[in-house]
């Protein structure tokens, strides 16, 4: 399975939160499993970090991805033609650029954010 994490269960994995429950655990620990996550998560990260509402700014959590072995998506052309196609059901850009990446990339997302299943991209949640 492609799994890609969004930006919470991406931070919930890797400071060991336990907001991410046993079976989400599970699915990123299993090596059958490509893990992956975007650098929009990490941007995300840091323009929040910069208004104080994280305690770490993504340059932290860039290194902690690359230590776990977590492929880091780039933003491509494919990306951009999935995120123009993609209806508007709710205005975070940046779950609309990791939903668009999902439908592109042929993965599902891993997320707390229930508003993502309306846009009809697998999604594996993180209990």
């Amino acid at each position: 399975m492609k799994l890609l994490l969004d930006t919470n269960a991406l931070i919930w994995w890797l400071i060991d939160d336990p907001s991410l429950g046993r079976r989400a655990r599970a699915r990123i620990a299993d090596p059958r499993n490509q893990i992956m996550t975007s650098i929009v998560c990490l941007w995300e990260i840091s323009i929040k970090w910069r208004v104080h509402k994280f305690d770490q700014p993504g340059t932290y959590f860039s290194g902690l991805i690359e230590e776990q072995g977590i492929g880091l998506l780039g933003v491509s052309p494919a990306h951009l033609a999935a995120l123009e196609d993609l209806p508007f059901h709710h205005g975070d850009p940046y779950d609309h650029m990791v939903l668009a990446q999902a439908m592109a990339e042929g993965a599902s997302i891993m997320t707390s954010d229930r508003r993502m299943t309306d846009y009809g991209v697998p999604c594996v949640g993180v209990s």
